[in-house]
């Protein structure tokens, strides 16, 4: 589902400055299956650094949607600031998370 989302957004968001008028549409069916994807993956360990880590990629995942209603509501170019800090939290989480579960394990 996550990665259907992921699709979505790319499409939605490199189509929208095309001036398409189903681009928003389409990022935000992404933004919504992303975020449900980001929000049904837990943690359930006491590691501190993991739970700061899942608490920034669901504050991305927040972003997410935000960017959506920014490219329904502003019609500029605002919403590519939102998008792009909610794109450095999840790049950032993706890449963390795994090394922090790593080092768990030992």
């Amino acid at each position: 589902m996550a990665a259907v989302g992921a699709v979505l957004i790319l499409i939605g968001a490199g189509s929208y400055i095309t001036g398409w008028l189903l681009s928003p549409y389409l990022y935000t069916v992404g933004a919504v299956l992303f975020a449900i994807a980001q929000l049904m993956s837990r943690y359930e360990g006491n590691n501190l650094v993991i739970r700061r880590l899942r608490r920034q990629q669901i504050f991305g995942a927040l972003l997410l949607l935000v960017t959506s209603v920014c490219m329904f509501t502003l019609h500029r170019n605002e919403w590519i600031v939102c998008l792009t800090i909610a794109a450095i939290l999840e790049l950032y989480t993706a890449f963390r998370i795994p090394a922090e579960m790593e080092k768990e394990k030992f």
